[in-house]
């Protein structure tokens, strides 16, 4: 990022790597956060809220959890809120691990779990995801459920003695996997074996889901004896189109929810408390039928399969073949078939995450300068063990406004069809 985004600055080029949308909050959004600060309105959210979480916004999601988890949530013990899902992340690190633990990440890994779990001494440790030959495909295109594997075995292979936390993303980011039911069984069996290791679980795209029929979104703490060690995390900026209100939250036993607010409250305290009123109302608001559909859930879900469409067409329009996730904000794309240029592999940069420069870093770089378009390698999500698995791989963001993926499959063709 800190190379990238300036560098398609730099070259005018179309950016597809950053994961936030380019378009504001729906209308109840906005006109929860107005009630939230406005006096008439009673809120009495201008203060600062108790450090676990505002009330309101914990009622809500207790409801909501009991619903999913099939068991009652105390809302006063079993909720934190925080500054997003980093921040519970970073709480919960802290107050889970300590120097000399292990933390388990599964690569390519969202790079702030790497950072958060070196921040409180633990050290990572990773289980790649590795490609499958003949993963089912969507049309012509592999799915990204298929294609990116778990070996089992090497997971829990890399469980020790020292292993406190293994951090779960479900959909995952950035390949758009989402684990099904009998994966997930299989890693709770895994878990069962060894009681010392409490499972984090992001979930921050829960709700950004495409086939809800044959891929629905399974949380962990759902799975059977699973709840009582693991900590669920998730967050209303995907959802609602607001990352900058920062709101997140933890759910899980009060054990683990102690973890969490037992270092917020010496860190921020707690999170805006507008922020978390105005999305208590919004959880409410987005289960009631929206723009034809039933629900804004639905609604939202059904907007960015249509943009990973777009995205998709506009990728085969520069010869590469996206790994079809079903869920999330992105894809990942096969470019095996692109002939890179020597002289990019020979550049050198403060961020590359190699010496000498992987493939798919160069990729990027030649992409924005020459072609206009900017997308992430993933090698940036990967340890430098396991880099040599993003070597034919870019990951593109599909939050974007139609003309800004159409701008792209424009520059595309004029490049590669031309």
């Amino acid at each position: 990022w800190h190379e990238f985004s300036p560098l398609a600055v730099e070259h005018n080029a179309v950016n597809l790597g950053q994961g936030f949308p380019d378009w504001d909050p729906p209308a109840f959004a906005i006109e929860a956060m107005r009630k939230s600060v406005d006096p008439a309105s009673n809120r009495n959210a201008n203060q600062y809220a108790r450090s676990y979480a505002h009330m309101p916004l914990a009622k809500v999601l207790a409801d909501d959890y009991t619903e999913r988890f099939g068991r009652t949530i105390d809302p006063a013990t079993e909720i934190a809120t925080a500054v997003g899902c980093t921040n519970a992340l970073y709480c919960a690190l802290q107050g889970i691990a300590s120097p000399g633990d292990e933390v388990l990440v599964l690569e390519p890994a969202f790079d702030i779990y790497v950072a958060q779990a070196r921040m409180a001494g633990a050290t990572p440790k990773f289980v790649p995801l590795r490609s499958a030959e003949n993963a089912a495909t969507e049309g012509d295109d592999p799915k990204a459920n298929d294609f990116f594997v778990l070996d089992f075995d090497e997971l829990e292979a890399a469980i020790t003695e020292k292993t406190k936390a293994f951090i779960l993303n479900t959909p995952h980011n950035p390949t758009g996997k989402m684990f099904n039911r009998e994966e997930l069984t299989k890693i709770s069996e895994i878990i069962e074996r060894h009681p010392h290791v409490t499972v984090i679980a992001d979930e921050v795209y829960e709700h950004i889901v495409f086939d809800i029929e044959n891929s629905p979104h399974v949380s962990f703490a759902s799975m059977p004896g699973m709840y009582e060690r693991t900590l669920t995390l998730s967050s209303s900026g995907k959802t609602f189109s607001a990352t900058g209100w920062k709101v997140g939250w933890a759910v899980g036993p009060p054990h683990l929810v102690h973890a969490v607010t037992a270092v917020q409250q010496w860190v921020n305290f707690s999170a805006p408390t507008p922020n978390q009123d105005a999305i208590a109302q919004c959880l409410l608001m987005a289960k009631e039928p929206y723009e034809g559909f039933d629900s804004y859930y639905f609604w939202v879900a059904e907007e960015y399969k249509r943009k990973r469409g777009l995205l998709c067409d506009a990728l085969k329009t520069g010869g590469m073949q996206p790994i079809v996730p079903d869920g999330g904000f992105f894809i990942m794309t096969d470019t095996s078939n692109i002939d890179l240029p020597e002289k990019y592999l020979e550049e050198k940069t403060v961020a590359m995450p190699a010496d000498p420069m992987p493939r798919d870093w160069a990729l990027s770089r030649w992409m924005t300068k020459e072609v206009g378009v900017t997308a992430i390698p993933p090698s940036a999500f990967y340890d430098k063990e396991s880099i040599h698995l993003a070597k034919n791989l870019l990951r593109f963001a599909y939050c974007k406004g139609d003309d800004t993926i159409l701008e792209a499959k424009k520059r595309f063709k004029d490049y590669f069809c031309n």
